[in-house]
Formats: structure tokens, C-alpha cells, sequence
């Protein structure tokens, strides 16, 4: 992209506060999908089933559902700056609290670790969002907010690979039946490693979350030209008869809960249908975001020619058909259409994100920002479901759910097409 088309989306004088907050659509990402690997990671160490892992997702989309709100108010009465320092203090806090939950090799206390640090990661979106696309012209603010979230999947991949390095690698090949049949004592040290293979692999994360924080304390940020009081209910009276944003909405929830039911069961599915452990299937796990990624980037570019609600639908029914051929293929076939799936989840979130937010503005737009981040709670309900199939009727039977959910997004998408759209679709 050069220079000219730069400035035109972002200005020049936004390009560095621009480049920091996009830095925390990558940090969140590295949240996201560790997150994806602790299932398979947990249903080893603790011999869980798949409902039991899901609770992981609960707790990390659930937190989203909780913070969201709170902190749309508190950045209304502060600013978007002081809403990222915030974000990030309660994400790295989350980070250290796996310290104390490995040694007490609790999973309850990992969970309310994952809790406080998805706390941080909401309050990041809840602000990130709505700072980026206020920073530049209006009639490029989806595509502002998809560039910004090309990093998101490279902070995926980077999570995967730390994960590979320093959580999957160092499981014990013991299968649940191996690990009932084994004494206490040395159950109990293959667990104490693989705890602290976790731990470890998120305390180095907050060391990196703590020295952005300062970095983003000492720089100068655009203020936030919008600060004022914050009237919820008059401002979601107003809202809610913006049907855009109302049904954007329901389709947020929707897609978040079928990117997290499909990348939280990727490693499992190429376990079943490859025959292989959790380290090698984590690759599958990879390519999938190599794939998110690199579409991620061709949507972008696209968007410069087709509408974004355009894509959006063409990229639904894409998913739609890929997801079926995970149903009913076999073997590596089944598997490529799952790492397709990805691909055309790609750019889902931001294009449901920006769509749904045309036209609103000031406090209106912080309260529709955080309706859309409390959205992410797909993620921590529709997982379960999946993992519910999953228990009852096979891995491959579960992604009827993911089905499902595209179908509701190519639904929110034809409906903005069939109203002719509008700038931003």
C-alpha cells in the first residue's frame, strides 16, 4: 500500500498511534488461539472430556460478556487510552495467575486466570475497535479496521507456535486409561511438568504485555473527541432501532461462537481423522491460521473492488460447503476442508464489526462497540453445545453446529444485499 492510499485511510499524523493499538489485535490473538491448544492440552494432563475442556471457552467468552460493558463506560468517562492501559494490566494479571494455578494444579483456578485475562483481552476489543475506525475518513473505516486486524492471526500463528514449543511439546504420551492405571506419585509428577510447561508458556506472554504497557503510557495518543456522559438507556433506545447493528449483532454472536467451536476442535478432529497426537496435529491447527491469515489479506484487497457485504456472503457459502465436506468427508480431504473453513472465516468479525457500526457515532458508538464485543459470549455458549455433539455423537457430527452458524451470517448478509447496503456494505 503506498503512501498516498495511507494517508487517505489512516492520516499521517495517526500512523504511529495506529500501528501501537493494531499491535493489541495481535496480543489478543496470541490469547485467542493459546487458548484453542489448552483443550486438547487440559483433556490429556486431567483426563477431561470435551464438555469438560470447553469450559476453557466458557470462562475466556464468558469474561467478554462481562467486561464489555463496563468497560465501554469507562473509556466514555476516560478516554480510549486510558481503556488500553487498563485492558492490558488485567491481561498480564491474568497471564501471572497461572503461576500459582499450576502449583496448585487446579483446574478452577486456571479457569478464573483465563477469566481475568479475558477481562483484559474484552476491555482491549471493547476499546481497539472503535479507536481504529475513528482514525481516518468514514468511508474506509471497515477496511481501516480489516488491515488493523490482519495482525490478529499473525498474534494466532505466534500463539501456536508457542504453544507447540512450550506447552504441547511437553505432554506425556499417556492416554487417559494409561494415566488412570499409574500411581499417585508419579501421576502426579507428569502433571506438576505439564503445569508448569503452561505456566511458563504464559508467564513469558506478561513479561511482553508489561513492557507494551509502558511503551503505550509514555506515547502521546489522538484524544478521544466523543468523551462525555454516558446515557445508556437513551443510547440503547437509539440503537436498537438501528436494525443494521441489531441483526450485526445476533450474526456476531453467531460467527464468534463458530470460530471458536471449529478452531477449539481442529486438533482434535486431525487427531481422529489423521491418527496422530496432539503436537503434530497442532500443524493442522496451524495451517488453518496460515490460511485465515493469508485471506485475511486477499479479503483486505478485495474490499478495494467488491463490497464488504458482498464478500461477506460469498464467504459464508463458501464456509457453508467447506464445513459440509468435514461432515462427510475422510482423512486428509476432510481435513483440508477444515484449514478452508478457516479461510473463509477470515474476514468475518471485522466486516460484521464495521458494517454494523456505519453511521453510529460518539457515545452511541462506544455502547454499539461493546454490544458487539458481548456478541463474543457465541463463543463461550455455542462451544459447549459442540462439545455436547461431540461427546454424544462423534467429532465429525459436531460441526453440524459451526453449519448452523454460517447459515446465520449468510442469512445477516443476504439481508443487507436484498436492502441494496449501504457506504460502508
Amino acid at each position: 500500500m503506498g503512501n498516498n492510499s495511507a494517508g487517505c485511510l489512516i492520516g499521517r499524523r495517526l500512523i504511529l498511534p495506529f500501528a501501537l493499538v493494531s499491535l493489541l489485535f495481535l496480543l489478543w490473538g496470541v490469547a485467542n488461539n493459546m487458548n484453542d491448544t489448552l483443550l486438547a492440552a487440559f483433556r490429556r494432563i486431567m483426563s477431561m472430556s470435551d464438555l469438560q475442556t470447553s469450559l476453557v471457552q466458557f470462562a475466556f467468552y464468558g469474561a467478554y460478556f462481562c467486561f464489555a460493558l463496563p468497560a465501554a463506560v469507562f473509556i466514555s468517562r476516560r478516554s480510549y487510552k486510558a481503556g488500553i492501559l487498563l485492558g492490558l494490566a488485567l491481561y498480564a494479571a491474568g497471564t501471572v495467575l497461572f503461576y500459582p494455578a499450576g502449583q496448585a494444579a487446579s483446574y478452577g483456578f486456571f479457569l478464573f486466570a483465563i477469566y481475568v485475562m479475558a477481562g483484559g483481552c474484552a476491555v482491549l476489543e471493547t476499546t481497539a475497535n472503535p479507536y481504529i475506525l475513528s482514525m481516518g475518513p468514514p468511508e474506509t473505516a471497515t477496511r481501516r479496521l480489516n488491515i488493523a486486524q490482519t495482525l490478529n492471526p499473525i498474534g494466532a500463528i505466534g500463539g501456536i507456535l508457542l504453544s507447540r514449543r512450550f506447552v504441547l511439546s511437553e505432554l506425556h504420551e499417556a492416554d487417559a486409561a494409561e494415566r488412570a492405571g499409574m500411581g499417585a506419585d508419579a501421576l502426579s509428577e507428569i502433571q506438576a511438568h505439564e503445569l508448569d510447561a503452561v505456566s511458563g508458556a504464559y508467564l513469558l506472554i506478561g513479561g511482553i504485555l508489561l513492557a507494551l504497557l509502558v511503551v503505550i503510557a509514555l506515547v502521546r495518543m489522538p484524544g478521544d473527541r466523543d468523551a462525555g456522559n454516558f446515557k445508556i438507556a437513551s443510547s440503547f433506545r437509539e440503537l436498537w432501532r438501528n436494525r443494521r447493528w441489531r441483526y450485526g449483532v445476533v450474526a456476531q454472536f453467531f460467527y464468534v461462537g463458530v470460530q471458536t467451536g471449529v478452531w477449539s476442535f481442529t486438533i482434535r478432529l486431525a487427531m481422529e481423522r489423521l491418527g496422530v497426537l496432539e503436537k503434530d496435529a497442532s500443524l493442522v491447527f496451524l495451517y488453518s491460521i496460515v490460511a485465515f491469515t493469508l485471506f485475511r489479506f486477499l479479503f483486505t484487497w478485495l474490499m478495494g473492488f467488491i463490497r464488504p457485504v458482498k464478500l461477506l456472503a460469498m464467504a459464508s457459502v463458501a464456509a457453508t460447503g467447506c464445513t459440509l465436506a468435514v461432515i462427510f468427508g475422510e482423512g486428509w480431504p476432510s481435513v483440508w476442508a477444515l484449514v478452508g473453513v478457516s479461510a473463509c472465516m477470515s474476514l468475518m468479525f471485522p466486516t460484521i464489526y464495521g458494517i454494523a457500526l456505519e453511521g453510529v457515532a460518539g457515545d452511541d458508538a462506544k455502547l454499539a462497540a461493546s454490544g458487539l464485543i458481548m456478541a463474543i459470549l457465541g463463543g463461550a455458549l455455542i462451544t459447549p453445545v459442540q462439545a455436547f455433539v461431540s461427546d454424544c455423537s462423534g467429532i465429525g457430527n459436531s460441526f453440524w453446529v459451526p453449519a448452523v452458524c454460517f447459515l446465520v451470517v449468510l442469512i445477516y448478509s443476504l439481508g443487507l444485499l436484498k436492502k441494496g447496503g449501504a457506504r460502508l456494505a
